[in-house]
């Protein structure tokens, strides 16, 4: 049975849950012919465990944490989009962790990747997209999105219970971006990396519904400015690990 924390926000329209992405090694990028070059070449990160949201953050959570909703597309149960990542780490996130105790943060490329690949259940089955070789039964991209943002949840989950995490919206990460930092990361196991020291812009994972199934894939990498907003990027929660009962 797949390990929750207890619920935020209960009984409450912005309540969410989040799961427990056990640690473990897995191999990081992909080699594969479609892959861009910024996804090379593989190599081996060691990850510890975290919790990591459900589902993106939805308009209804940041609604009642911000008490605003800057979506292109509303709907309550949408997630969120046209946030940057100063939004969300100078505005939102300080606000929830006043609220609730707990210091929720964005994922790091290597915990996203990690988390939309499966965890440790990705080695024995390693798809394409989270959760599937097949886009359409995971995700909301271009040739099934109606271009638009789509409820969180209405697709399979992947291998953690995770939803949404090829498609619907492309989901911040705390890293800068480097086109070369694989390269860097080669020797031995990397364990918990964060990305480069400095930087001009931060990734951005997972597709969106205007992508096509090349960008929904869980290896491809994306970034912008970290001042960028747009209403195909939203993002998900992760905390840092603790036996929470």
């Amino acid at each position: 049975m797949q390990k929750k924390a207890p619920t935020e926000f209960k009984n409450t329209p912005a309540e969410f849950e989040m799961l427990l992405v056990e640690g473990g090694v897995f191999e990081m990028g992909s080699n594969a012919k479609e892959a861009y070059d910024d996804e090379k070449p593989v190599h081996k990160v060691q990850v510890s465990s975290f919790w990591m949201g459900e589902f993106a953050v939805t308009q209804a959570l940041w609604a009642y944490v911000m008490k605003e909703n800057p979506s292109d597309f509303k709907g309550a149960n949408r997630p969120v989009e046209n946030v940057s990542y100063e939004d969300i780490v100078k505005e939102f996130l300080p606000r929830l962790n006043s609220m609730t105790g707990h210091a929720y943060r964005l994922p790091t490329e290597a915990e996203w990747e990690y988390a939309a690949k499966g965890g440790k259940y990705g080695q024995q089955y390693p798809f394409e997209y989270a959760g599937s070789n097949k886009l359409e039964e995971v995700g909301w991209y271009d040739e099934n999105s109606q271009d638009e943002t789509k409820a969180v949840g209405l697709k399979t989950p992947n291998l953690l219970g995770l939803y949404d995490m090829s498609g619907n919206v492309w989901e911040w990460c705390s890293d800068w971006y480097a086109e070369d930092f694989y390269k860097t990361s080669t020797a031995g196991v990397s364990t918990n990396p964060i990305g480069p020291a400095t930087g001009s812009f931060r990734v951005f994972r997972g597709g969106g519904w205007g992508s096509i199934a090349l960008l929904c894939r869980s290896t491809d990498r994306y970034f912008s400015s970290p001042a960028y907003r747009t209403y195909g990027v939203g993002f998900r929660l992760v905390l840092s690990f603790s036996p929470v009962q």
